[in-house]
């Protein structure tokens, strides 16, 4: 066989490299047809675990593929850090962002595991008069991505306090051992400490009461019934998820009544009593 030379042999040794290429923009058209057609579906269809409690980590990797902008996220309530929403965005994405965690001795291991990141990590007990103060003291921008909230008890009211700050999505956590369609919300105290009953946080109905009032969509829950999902409304659009009504959005979680005590203690039970 004679051995091809000149333009054709050029143009041939050229055809693996041409279609690796043709491969992966089909790979990569398959991807966005495939993300355009879940996107209309329920956002628990992205959940996937694998350093968040739940599915938290697959759920804000596509909202925030879609809305990401600066790679900045604040979360408060981590414990040590080790099974958290945005542990998946700084150890494995670089992202850089703010861990404020109350206990002195979970604060001291969550340094050491972010020490050699762009993380800063403050040991306060977070409450509504101070979590202005701590976002001013760690630098966080008025404007950032990802805000996940998760302090069992003080939620509703910790959210409420941030009036001047605008992440591009909010994950937090809902008391879903209350129906959806019941307005509630632990009374506020700045001295609250979560004693393992069903005495914490708020309604999934109270949430979205209060996204509603500072300008969010709610687009979803977790399969587990444990947090909600919100998007700024203005990137609605953009995220590619319908906003979600309480009952569309609500999902029950397994156990409550068996794991926990019931609630009881004082309650905001009717937006009128705020004001």
């Amino acid at each position: 066989m004679k051995k091809l030379v000149g333009p054709l042999a050029v143009r041939l040794s050229m055809l693996p490299a041409v279609q690796a290429v043709l491969g992966g923009a089909r790979r990569l058209a398959r991807m966005r047809h495939t993300r355009a057609l879940r996107s209309f579906g329920e956002l628990q269809s992205f959940e996937r675990k694998v350093l968040s409690q739940n599915g938290e980590d697959g759920i804000l990797r596509e909202l925030l593929f879609r809305l990401g902008r600066d790679r900045f996220f604040v979360e408060f309530g981590v414990q040590d850090g080790s099974e958290c929403n945005t542990a998946l965005l700084s150890q494995w994405y670089g992202w850089n962002g703010v861990l404020i965690e109350g206990d002195p001795a979970y604060a001291a291991r969550l340094r050491e595991r972010y020490r050699d990141g762009g993380v800063t990590v403050l040991c306060e007990f977070v409450t509504r008069e101070n979590i202005v103060q701590l976002f001013e003291r760690a630098g966080v921008p008025q404007e950032f991505d990802l805000l996940s909230i998760d302090i069992d008890g003080n939620d509703y009211w910790v959210w409420e306090a941030l009036g001047g700050y605008r992440p591009r999505v909010v994950v937090i956590e809902y008391n879903g051992s209350i129906p959806p369609d019941r307005f509630w919300i632990m009374r506020y105290d700045p001295a609250h400490r979560w004693n393992k009953t069903l005495y914490y946080g708020a309604s999934l109905s109270a949430l979205k009461f209060l996204g509603d009032r500072k300008g969010y969509a709610l687009v979803g829950t977790d399969s587990a019934g444990v947090n909600a999902f919100f998007v700024r409304r203005d990137l609605l659009a953009a995220a590619g998820f319908p906003e979600r009504t309480v009952a569309e959005a609500y999902s029950k979680p397994g156990g409550f009544s068996t794991l926990f005590p019931a609630h009881d203690g004082p309650a905001v039970t009717d937006p009128a009593q705020l004001g």
